[in-house]
């Protein structure tokens, strides 16, 4: 979960435009299998992330041009996104053809049977392109297909929420000598939670004798699902501690019924969570991700755990980014043993996010929508669409000559993601996704507000989760 409702680059989309249209590898094909569905118009819907901003802009038009297919694509915010999605998918009104599948939230379509199985579409050479290479796409898709292997989306975004920094600030002489007098050892990118600690304390520190606005830290604290998101994708993992807390095999949260969710170092976690957000700006208890983004682009933050999403604009758009060319990328902080876990796969170290386009079992039009989707996801235009929405689906585009280029600019971080996104990981097979959620964000914002301790939160929703596994038949 993530994401930025900020328009993307509205600079390149001109450019941009023209530039990939001419890429269409084969417009004949296009055209032609187009054909039957001339004058349909297919309709979807999407959160208004970087990378939806981009196709509505630039693949719309083209693919409205060469196609004869109109497309009317609704790009709104995070939770009327789910809302008016479930709702359609849940009454089988018809209403969308294709909508954003986030990977969080995969398993509990396919509980409910809401997704059409991409496979049969695949197979018919009429309506698939001969370019559309389904092993050219990363790891990543597997997060879209169920027990049997069967595809029910196909990957549209996908990115890291990881640690960003200043490296203006880490790379000043005068900084250094202060951090190194302060705490006796070299200011450098954190690899411990407690490095990670007394680098947050020490730029607030700093930049309040500095009488400039500096903070050591940002989060997405507020009392929305953002928050909820932080600690199960972000905090929980990088301390050791998997899908949410819930023990997969016997479905309970709890010490007391195999879970871990009320474990000393989940308590650990939260109570540290808590107590760093005095390192943080005054408001973070009204940021989500946007603001959390926002607020490292506007410079006043010198390190985050952030999602990566961002980079594109943060490292190119001076007109909105005041931190372009001062960014570093790293993997975040770890407990002791959780990166040697995640690097033989018996663990991972944070959140490996995006979403994928999939077409409702109810959708009136899913030839003319799988037809939209391959458009978006063809191969030829993946390198703008990465340059734009600083996103990448397939491996291929990993040696795209624009990313290449872009990739110091956002300090490493498409490196990162080709060679260690491996240590990342989706969220967990659980389809009751949306009530859990809910029990997860307001426990946890109890805590953040200081309404209950860190432990009495967490010891309350074990107890709760367990409670609604056991209601949901678990």
């Amino acid at each position: 979960m993530k994401k930025l409702c900020l328009p993307l680059a509205v600079v390149f989309v001109l450019v941009a435009s023209t530039f990939a249209f001419a890429q269409v590898a084969n417009p004949d094909w296009w055209r032609e299998a187009a054909e039957p569905f001339q004058g349909v118009t297919i309709t979807g819907i999407s959160e208004s992330t970087p990378p939806s901003r981009v196709v509505m802009d630039v693949a719309i038009p083209q693919f409205e041009e060469l196609t004869g297919i109109n497309v009317e694509f609704e790009v709104t915010s995070w939770d009327e996104m789910y809302t008016k999605a479930i709702h359609d998918m849940e009454a089988a009104t018809g209403i969308y053809d294709f909508v954003y599948v986030e990977q969080d939230i995969i398993y509990a379509y396919l509980a409910q049977g809401w997704l059409t199985d991409l496979g049969p579409f695949i197979a018919n050479p009429a309506i698939t392109e001969p370019a559309l290479d389904i092993d050219d796409f990363t790891t990543f898709i597997d997060y879209f297909k169920d027990a049997e292997g069967n595809l029910f989306g196909l990957p549209f975004e996908a990115f890291l929420k990881s640690y960003v920094y200043r490296t203006d600030l880490f790379g000043d002489p005068d900084i250094q000598a202060a951090f190194l007098a302060e705490y006796g050892y070299e200011l450098a990118v954190p690899t411990t939670w407690e490095q990670y600690t007394d680098i947050a304390r020490f730029f607030t520190s700093w930049g309040k004798e500095q009488g400039v606005e500096i903070f050591g830290h940002v989060a997405q604290a507020k009392t929305h699902p953002a928050l909820g998101y932080e600690l199960k994708e972000t905090i929980w993992p990088a301390w050791g501690l998997y899908n949410w807390g819930i023990n997969l095999e016997t479905m309970r949260a709890s010490v007391e019924h195999g879970g871990e969710l009320n474990s000393d170092l989940a308590k650990e976690a939260l109570r540290w969570y808590v107590e760093m957000l005095d390192y943080a700006p005054p408001g973070v208890r009204t940021y989500t991700w946007d603001e959390t983004a926002a607020t490292f682009g506007a410079g006043i933050i010198a390190q985050g755990v952030i999602y990566l999403e961002n980079l594109g604009w943060w490292a190119t758009d001076e007109e909105r980014s005041a931190v372009v060319g001062k960014i570093g990328v790293a993997l975040p902080p770890t407990k002791p043993g959780v990166m040697e876990a995640a690097e033989i796969g018996e663990g991972y170290i944070g959140y490996y996010d995006g979403g994928a386009l999939g077409i409702p079992h109810s959708s009136r039009n899913k030839e003319a929508a799988w037809l939209f989707m391959q458009f978006v996801a063809r191969k030829e235009w993946q390198g703008e669409f990465a340059r734009l929405g600083t996103r990448v689906v397939r491996t291929s585009t990993f040696e795209d000559p624009l990313v290449l280029e872009l990739d110091p600019l956002m300090g490493g971080y498409f490196t990162m993601l080709r060679d260690q996104g491996h240590l990342f990981a989706g969220a967990p097979n659980l389809p009751m996704h949306r009530p859990l959620n809910e029990l997860y964000f307001s426990w946890i914002a109890r805590a953040v507000v200081g309404e209950v301790t860190p432990e009495e939160a967490l010891d309350n929703l074990a107890r709760e989760v367990d409670l609604l596994m056991v209601d949901l038949g678990y």
